[in-house]
C-alpha cells in the first residue's frame, strides 16, 4: 500500500484533473469490522470455553461440597439424634430427679413437723419432771420439814432445765435458783437424823434398868483353884467360915437414893411405866415433825425426870439414853421454812402460755 501511495501522488502531482476512483471491492479479510466480528466470537468462546471450564470446576466443588454437606448433614442427624437420647435421658433423670426431691421435701416437712411435736413434748415432758420435782421439795419442806431433801430436789430440777438447753425456761431457772438459795441459806436441822435418834431411844425403853432392880456388883475376881488348894490345907474350916459368912452379907443389901422421894413401884406399874414413857417420846417426834419447839422440849425434859427418878442412873444404857436427850433438847427445831409458791406458780404460768400457742 505504501508503494501505491507513493505511485499515486506524483500521479496526482502530474494529471490536471482528478483520477478517477477505484471501485473495485477490497478482499474480504481487510474488512475490519470483519475482524471485529471474528476477535468477538474469538472472545467469546474463549470466554464460553473459560465459563465451561469454570463452571465444570464449579460443579465439581458444588458436587463436593454437597458431597460433604451430606456427610455433614447425616453426621448432624445422628448428632441430633444422639442429643435427642440424651435429652430424653436427662429429662427421665430430671423427671426421677424432681419426684425425688418432691419425695423429699415432703419426708423434710413431715420430719420437721415430727421434731416440731417431739419438741413439744419434750419441754412437756421437762415441764412435768421440773413440777414433780418442785413439789416433791414442798412436801419435804411442808410435812417433814427435810431441807436437804428440798434441796436436793430443787437441783435436781434445776439440772433438768439447764439438759434441756431451752431459752424460754431462762425466766424459770432464774425463780428455781432464787428458792434454792433462800433454801440454802437456812440453818441446818438434821430432822430425819433426830427422829431415828428418839427412835434409837424409845426401842431402848424396854431394856433399861429400874432403880429398884439395880443390885451392888460382887466382887467375883480370883483364880477358882484357891478353893481347892484350901480345902486340901490344914485351913479348910477357916476359909469355909470365911466363904460362908461372904454368902450371908451377899442377902443384904444396903443402898442409898439420892432422890427425893424414893421410886418404889409395885411389879405390874414398872409396865405403864415404860408404856407412859414411850408415849412421851411419841409426843415429843410428833412435835419435832411438825416443828412445835415448846412441846418438844416439854415432852423431852419430862421424860429425862422420869428416867433419872425410876430407872438406874448408873446404868450406861440410861446415860446414853439421856444424853441423846440432853442433845435433842438443846438442838432449835423451830425455823420458819420458805415455800415454793412462787416457782409452781411459774410453772403454771409456762405450761398455759405453751397450751395457749
Amino acid at each position: 500500500m505504501m508503494n501505491e501511495e507513493r505511485d499515486s501522488r506524483p500521479a496526482l502531482a502530474q494529471a490536471p484533473f482528478p483520477a478517477p476512483v477505484n471501485r473495485t471491492t477490497s478482499p474480504g479479510w481487510r474488512n475490519p469490522w470483519l475482524l471485529v466480528v471474528v476477535l468477538a466470537l474469538g472472545l467469546a468462546g474463549w470466554q464460553w470455553a473459560e465459563t465451561r471450564i469454570k463452571l465444570a470446576d464449579t460443579q465439581q466443588e458444588l458436587a463436593r461440597r454437597l458431597a460433604e454437606s451430606d456427610s455433614v448433614s447425616v453426621e448432624s442427624r445422628a448428632l441430633a439424634r444422639q442429643a435427642q437420647e440424651q435429652l430424653a435421658a436427662v429429662l427421665g433423670r430430671l423427671g426421677a430427679l424432681e419426684a425425688r426431691i418432691s419425695e423429699s421435701q415432703g419426708q423434710q416437712a413431715m420430719l420437721e413437723d415430727l421434731y416440731q411435736d417431739l419438741a413439744r413434748n419434750r419441754d412437756e415432758w421437762a415441764l412435768a419432771e421440773v413440777e414433780q420435782g418442785v413439789l416433791l421439795a414442798a412436801q419435804q419442806l411442808q410435812l417433814a420439814g427435810n431441807v436437804q431433801g428440798a434441796v436436793l430436789a430443787l437441783q435436781t430440777a434445776d439440772a433438768r432445765l439447764a439438759g434441756s438447753n431451752r431459752p424460754q425456761f431462762v425466766s424459770l431457772r432464774k425463780i428455781l435458783v432464787r428458792d434454792l438459795d433462800r433454801l440454802r441459806a437456812l440453818p441446818l436441822v438434821d430432822m430425819p437424823g433426830m427422829n431415828l435418834r428418839l427412835e434409837s431411844v424409845i426401842n431402848a425403853i424396854d431394856s433399861l434398868p429400874m432403880a429398884v432392880e439395880a443390885r451392888p456388883r460382887l466382887n467375883t475376881t480370883g483364880p477358882r483353884d484357891n478353893v481347892a488348894a484350901a480345902a486340901a490345907s490344914v485351913e479348910f474350916w477357916q476359909r469355909l467360915t470365911s466363904e460362908f459368912w461372904r454368902e450371908v452379907k451377899g442377902l443384904i443389901r444396903i443402898q442409898r437414893l439420892d432422890r427425893d422421894e424414893p421410886a418404889l413401884l409395885a411389879p405390874g406399874q414398872a409396865f405403864f411405866l415404860r408404856e407412859n414413857l414411850k408415849l412421851r417420846l411419841l409426843n415429843a417426834r410428833l412435835a419435832l415433825l411438825a416443828r412445835d419447839q415448846s412441846t418438844f422440849r416439854s415432852e423431852l425434859k419430862h421424860a429425862q425426870a422420869w428416867m433419872d427418878r425410876y430407872f438406874d442412873s448408873q446404868h450406861a444404857s440410861l446415860q446414853t439414853a439421856q444424853a441423846a436427850l440432853q442433845q435433842l433438847t438443846s438442838t432449835e427445831i423451830n425455823i420458819e421454812l420458805p415455800t415454793l409458791n412462787e416457782s409452781l406458780a411459774a410453772i403454771r404460768t409456762f405450761k398455759l402460755g405453751k397450751d395457749r400457742k
